[in-house]
């Protein structure tokens, strides 16, 4: 008998490491499919774009040099990579925070009001769906300094009409209008979607303390909507350090390179001046810029948000 229980006990670590062996083999299995779109498309074009930033192959020779980080030398003592960084951050803020509050505004009114929301809905959602170019090309128009729309309300308010996208002062605060007006149904969507899932014994609860409406806002729905405004502001904050087509259409990147975002100087880098190690140089500096803010957006949440 005691030699049976000691066959077994000696049985059932030799099963656990043959499950152990077996388990890598599965795993990989099973993340196979995953991995491999995930290589072809990410991994490898990264490692590769990385290895181009170390390079001076200005996009048409086939032979060229590997320099190192001498394109990011060059970048990091380049005043006009700085001036390009103030006016990204310019203009991420500019956009980010509006259209989080505004998308927040208009899903809370709208919740409120029962009758035509669907409609609503689907008007102010409109944009987010329309080609970036189009929109653009259409408030190209609106800004028109003669008989542009803009001017017509400053007009109507006894104002002075202004050069919008050909100002050095109304450029960049006229590509953030178009950019919240493009975003706010989007935003607006996702936080109406939030609005309806939080529990309404809550507020009832909150009303029986006495707690007004807007404490009812401060303590119950901030709370339950914080995972939904972090994820807000990240994508959006994404989506705007990506911007480029607006610029495009607008402004070129300026007057005097006022509009020029890290992204609109990667592509004059690549496009227009063939220098495709610094350009992307470019490209790997904003890839990090991201990750380090959204690392830094995760951290903090972790105070805030509540899941």
């Amino acid at each position: 008998m005691k030699a049976e229980v000691a066959k077994t006990k000696t049985q059932i670590p030799q099963e656990g490491k043959q499950r152990k062996r077996k388990l890598p083999f599965t795993l990989v299995l099973f993340l196979f499919p995953a991995l491999l779109p995930l290589s072809i498309f990410w991994i490898y074009p990264m490692i590769n774009s990385l290895y181009i930033s170390m390079t001076n192959w200005d996009y048409m020779s086939p032979d060229y040099d590997f320099v190192g980080l001498e394109n990011y030398s060059q970048l990091l003592r380049d005043p006009i990579f700085y001036e390009v960084l103030g006016n990204t951050v310019y203009f991420t803020l500019g956009v980010v925070l509006p259209t989080v509050f505004g998308g927040l505004l208009l899903a809370l009114l709208l919740t409120r009001s029962k009758k035509g929301m669907g409609i609503y809905q689907t008007f102010i959602f409109s944009p987010w769906v329309t080609p970036t170019v189009a929109v653009s090309i259409v408030w190209s128009w609106i800004y028109e300094p003669e008989v542009g729309f803009a001017n017509w309300i400053l007009s109507l308010f006894g104002l002075p009409a202004l050069a919008w996208t050909s100002s050095t002062t109304w450029a960049m605060p006229a590509l953030i209008i178009l950019t919240i007006w493009k975003g706010l149904g989007w935003v607006m969507i996702f936080y109406a979607h939030a609005l309806r899932k939080v529990p309404e014994h809550l507020y009832e609860a909150a009303s029986l303390d006495g707690a007004s409406k807007f404490r009812q806002f401060i303590d119950v729905t901030l709370p339950l909507i914080s995972p939904t405004s972090l994820f807000l502001i990240i994508i959006t904050m994404v989506d705007t350090l990506q911007a480029y087509d607006q610029i495009q259409v607008l402004t070129q990147g300026g007057p005097a390179g006022g509009t020029r975002t890290i992204l609109y100087m990667y592509y004059q880098a690549a496009f227009e001046e063939f220098n495709m190690g610094k350009a992307t140089a470019v490209a790997i500096v904003l890839v990090i810029i991201t990750a380090l803010l959204s690392f830094i957006q995760f951290f903090l949440s972790k105070r805030w948000v509540h899941y």
